[in-house]
């Protein structure tokens, strides 16, 4: 589209100097311009064995504009007006800051639930039983400092924080009773459980961007939370 465009232009500069007598005498209907994808047309004229199209038809069928400067004719396309310009700046977006009574308690959280699975990790590697009795204190210990959490979110940001928390805990939950599971089917689960195990990743990796988040002072949501 860009090449007919040139084309026409070049030609209608040439149109645009004949005396009206001469376009009269010469000019011959020639069909009509369609661009691609538009619905409108412009009549062609032949003049002189040359097609030409009237410059105020053209930019009414491109949706350009045209205006006047002396001599000058100057038409502009949809999009070229600022052409290489960068872009006007959004406005700024604020950080959302979470508050400093949230993170104080997050980390504490965050040091429940580390120490629970730490216990775990450990216990499966050395061959130490794993029953309920010895699990459901450091679940409490978790459970008792999340709910410390959840009571200090207070803005926006800390409330779409400890919803990542929640979930955090739910996962370890959720991981420590398979564990659990385990134990009860067999004496002996094999130390290497927690190696390359999809389960035991999304709940470090939930674990990294969390104590991130502590660090930034800043909300970011992080996939493997939820």
């Amino acid at each position: 589209m860009n090449d007919l465009l040139t084309r026409s232009l070049a030609k209608l500069t040439i149109l645009l100097a004949l005396p009206a007598a001469a376009m009269a005498q010469t000019a011959q209907q020639a069909g009509t311009l369609i661009v691609a994808g538009q619905t409108d047309q412009a009549p062609v004229v032949r003049i002189n064995g040359k097609a030409y199209v009237d410059i105020e038809s053209l930019a009414r069928i491109t949706h350009a504009s045209v205006r006047f400067q002396g001599s000058q004719t100057i038409l502009t396309l949809p999009g070229s007006a600022g052409a290489g310009a960068p872009a006007p700046a959004g406005p700024a977006v604020k950080p959302q800051q979470l508050s400093e009574s949230y993170l104080s308690a997050e980390i504490e959280a965050l040091t429940g639930l580390r120490e629970w699975r730490a216990a775990l990790v450990n216990a499966i590697q050395n061959n130490y039983p794993v029953t309920n009795a010895w699990v459901d204190p450091l679940r409490r210990g978790a459970d008792a400092k999340l709910q410390l959490a959840i009571a200090a979110a207070t803005s926006d940001s800390d409330q779409k924080a400890v919803e990542l928390l929640r979930n955090e805990f739910g996962n370890m939950q959720q991981g420590s009773d398979q564990f659990l599971a385990l134990h009860a089917k067999a004496s002996n689960i094999p130390p290497d459980t927690f190696d390359n195990n999809p389960a035991d990743q999304k709940i470090l990796s939930c674990a990294h961007a969390l104590a991130s988040m502590a660090s930034t002072k800043q909300f970011q949501d992080e996939p493997s939370c939820h």
